[in-house]
C-alpha cells in the first residue's frame, strides 16, 4: 500500500467502532409515549424564550442543529427584552392540545396547542428514536 493511502475497510467489519458508538436508531417499539415529553419540552422552549430557563437544561434533548437554533433564537428574545427593557418573568401558558403522528418507525412529529395571555400558539416538533431516548431534531414556534 502506498504511503499517505488511506485502507478502506468493508461495511461489515467487526473492528469498525462507528458501529459501536456512534448514535444508534431506535425503534418506536423500544421508546416510552412521546405525548409527556412533547408537553415538557414545549413548556420548557416557551420557558427559553422567556429568559427564565437556560437553554442548557433542554440539551439532552435536542439535537445539535436544533440546540444551536433554540440557542439563537433565545438570545434574540433575550436582546429584544433588553431593548424594551422588560424584565425577565415565568410565562403562565395553559397547553390546551397535544396531537402527535408516526410517519416512519422512530419518528414522531407532533404539536403543542399553548394558551397565552395574549395569544394561542402552536409549537410543532419532530421526535427521533436515538439511543434507546427520544431527541427533538426539529422545533417550530408558530
Amino acid at each position: 500500500m502506498p504511503a499517505g493511502a488511506a485502507r478502506a475497510y468493508p461495511r461489515d467489519d467487526p473492528f469498525d467502532i462507528t458501529r459501536h458508538f456512534a448514535p444508534q436508531r431506535t425503534s418506536t417499539a423500544a421508546l416510552p409515549d412521546p405525548a409527556p415529553l412533547l408537553r415538557n419540552l414545549t413548556v420548557g422552549v416557551l420557558e427559553v424564550f422567556a429568559g427564565v430557563r437556560d437553554v442548557d437544561q433542554l440539551a439532552r434533548w435536542l439535537s445539535e442543529d436544533a440546540y444551536r437554533k433554540l440557542v439563537t433564537r433565545s438570545n434574540l428574545a433575550a436582546r429584544a427584552r433588553s431593548a424594551r427593557g422588560v424584565p425577565a418573568t415565568r410565562p403562565v401558558h395553559a397547553i390546551l392540545s397535544v396531537h402527535h403522528s408516526s410517519p416512519a418507525d422512530g419518528i414522531v412529529e407532533g404539536v403543542v396547542i399553548v394558551a397565552g395571555p395574549a395569544r394561542t400558539r402552536a409549537v410543532a416538533m419532530r421526535l427521533e428514536g436515538t439511543d434507546r431516548r427520544w431527541r427533538a431534531t426539529s422545533l417550530a414556534l408558530l
